[in-house]
């Protein structure tokens, strides 16, 4: 149980790094002369180099374990909030998201792997969404707590509590942590090049690929990025107003990733459980294109049905982890995990440079944001149209059996 607390801790301040943006923006574009393009990058960069990182941290989770993997990199992470407590400018808020990404990149991962070494894989769907969605809990802290908090404080000296805790949760790992046995490779694909090549082999994953690239990227793109300019710049909201609307979406995305796990084994099949989340997400964010500059009541309600629905990343890993050998659980996962990452900050990237050029062409806010919503149900309609070709299962074609 310390085991899982010590986990979870570490997991809900890295949601809480992916998200806090969204309600410190207009302060930090202010004070760091950041526009919307830069604004998105700093975003960004943080599921850049998170992305990036799961390449070596999924070697060092088959190799040396998640104890000394997540509490060496949660290191940065102390580093990176030190940086942004302190940034004057793009290339240091910058330089700090980009620490602070690369701290966070093995908490989850090293949890799944824990999860996967220690319980039967037709549990890991449990155990997922129950640790995602208690996770998620994370959001809860960057809506309206952040805000008051920034009002009280300002933005900077709120960084540097953060900073504290995120040192306290680091001493923790170290001191908490413990690694299950080593399982080396009987056909020689020990290295992390040939682990990875492995990985990539697998066919059976190539069609779960793309929901994996755009699911969780339209959500977190939305939440950590998007939905303050949103309410303030089409409905007028004030910042506690906004907090509070993130904080409904926040709370949405935890009961929805916790609800997944009873579902899967309600529907018992991983990937019709994802379908269905899917069609829901893309149908929202239609809906939400079409209606939500008319009504700020129906963009709250479908904000916080995007939330629910949306955050699919426990079943769609789940449903990848059924087809990884035990001795590439590590760099399976933070393959896949790397997919996710890298779709949201690409994702995030993008949309920056959209509504920072459609600013600058005049567009009003309404029209912005619809163009932005629409694209993101058109992806995830578009990425689950290639999904329902995949297999449920590993069957007889597949080289290796979980």
């Amino acid at each position: 149980m310390m085991i899982f607390a010590t986990l979870l801790f570490a997991y809900t301040l890295s949601q809480f790094f992916r998200a806090f943006l969204a309600i410190v923006s207009v302060d930090l574009s202010r004070d760091l002369g950041l526009d919307s393009a830069q604004l998105g990058a700093v975003s960004a960069i943080w599921f850049a180099a998170f992305a990036l990182a799961q390449f070596p941290v999924g070697y060092a989770l088959d190799r040396y374990g998640p104890r000394r993997t997540i509490a060496t990199t949660m290191i940065f992470a102390v580093i990176g909030c030190g940086l942004m407590a302190a940034a004057t400018g793009f290339v240091s808020a910058l330089t700090a998201m980009a620490a602070i990404g690369i701290g966070c990149s093995a908490i989850l991962m090293g949890s799944l792997y824990l999860f996967a070494r220690n319980h039967a894989a037709e549990k890991f769907a449990m155990f997922t969404s129950l640790f995602v969605g208690l996770g998620a809990l994370g959001n809860l802290l960057g809506t309206t707590p952040l805000a008051l908090a920034v009002e009280l404080f300002g933005w900077r000296w709120s960084m540097v509590g953060i900073t504290a805790i995120t040192a306290l949760s680091t001493l923790l790992a170290f001191l908490v942590l413990r690694d299950p046995e080593r399982i080396d490779s009987s056909d020689g694909s020990g290295g992390m090049i040939d682990g990875l090549v492995e990985i990539v082999s697998l066919r059976t994953l190539w069609l779960i690929l793309p929901i994996t690239f755009v699911s969780y990227a339209v959500v977190i793109a939305t939440r950590s990025l998007w939905i303050a300019p949103f309410f303030s710049q089409v409905h007028g909201y004030s910042v506690t107003a906004t907090g509070n609307a993130a904080l409904l979406m926040a709370i949405t995305m935890s009961i929805g990733a916790l609800a997944y796990g009873p579902l899967e084994r309600l529907i018992r099949d991983a990937k019709r459980t994802a379908v269905i989340g899917s069609a829901v997400t893309a149908a929202a964010y239609l809906a939400l294109a079409g209606f939500g500059a008319q009504s700020a009541a129906a963009s709250v309600a479908l904000i916080g049905l995007i939330g629910g629905a949306g955050l699919t990343y426990g079943i769609i890993m789940a449903h990848a982890r059924l087809f990884f050998p035990r001795h590439l659980i590590g760099r399976g996962v933070t393959f896949m995990n790397f997919i996710f990452i890298s779709g949201a900050g690409i994702i995030q990237w993008i949309s920056g440079q959209f509504i920072n050029a459609s600013e600058r062409a005049g567009l009003d806010a309404g029209e912005r944001y619809a163009t932005l919503y629409g694209a993101f149900g058109l992806l995830v309609a578009a990425a689950l149209a290639l999904y329902l070709f995949a297999s449920a299962r590993p069957g007889p074609q597949d080289r290796h059996q979980p």
